[in-house]
């Protein structure tokens, strides 16, 4: 439970965040419904509209940490094979495989295409962002490098579709542009769960064609 209440002074900052948490409908519903983190919204919002996920698909999580994503995977691509990748630990779930490591390191990835019997990852998602050092230019900047990351993730493992979160201030356009050299749709999405004071929107590429709903 989130409380205001701690005999530990908090900066205004921090008394912000949790005034913020507090008053946040997506908080509520994510621990009413069991899951890990709000964002599990977000995904949910674009799989509505783009439906992105189906049955006994390949799905790769970068950055999964806590595992709302993952939880969504589970539950729109049932009898797929669905991975989470992240430095930090999770508490376990049930139909994931779950590989403590760096995507960026080869072991890694080496790792990630050993648990897909020789399948096709169909999507691969990614809710990261880059450390925050308050610099805006220098956040951005770093968020669009961690993107383009993922992209040639994308591009070694020959996923089919993406996901990934982008933040606003500039380098949007580059990374559009590194997307369609691999995949025939690619657009923007913020969805309603997504605070509307947050630069973030999300990327949704992929090789079919995308009917919005």
């Amino acid at each position: 439970m989130i409380s205001l209440n701690n005999k530990k002074k908090r900066s205004s900052s921090s008394r912000n965040w949790l005034v913020r948490q507090l008053k946040d409908k997506y908080v509520a519903r994510s621990r009413d419904l069991g899951y890990r983190s709000r964002s599990a919204f977000k995904l949910l919002e674009i799989d509505k509209k783009y439906r992105i996920f189906a049955n006994n698909q390949v799905v790769v999580d970068l950055g999964c940490a806590p595992g709302g994503w993952l939880q969504v995977a589970t539950k729109r691509s049932t009898n797929g094979i669905i991975i989470g990748v992240d430095l930090n630990d999770i508490t376990p779930l049930q139909g994931v495989t779950f590989i403590k490591g760096d995507f960026l390191e080869p072991n890694t990835t080496t790792q990630i295409l050993q648990h897909l019997n020789d399948k096709q990852i169909d999507i691969v998602l990614s809710d990261m962002t880059a450390p925050a050092c308050g610099i805006n230019q220098i956040d951005v900047l770093r968020n669009t490098m961690l993107v383009n990351s993922v992209i040639n993730f994308c591009d070694k493992v020959n996923a089919k579709s993406m996901i990934a979160k982008v933040l606003r201030g500039g380098t949007e356009k580059e990374i559009f542009a590194a997307c369609e050299t691999q995949y025939q749709n690619v657009l923007y999405f913020k969805p309603h769960s997504s605070r509307q004071d947050s630069s973030e929107i999300y990327i949704v590429a992929t090789r079919r064609t995308l009917h919005a709903c």
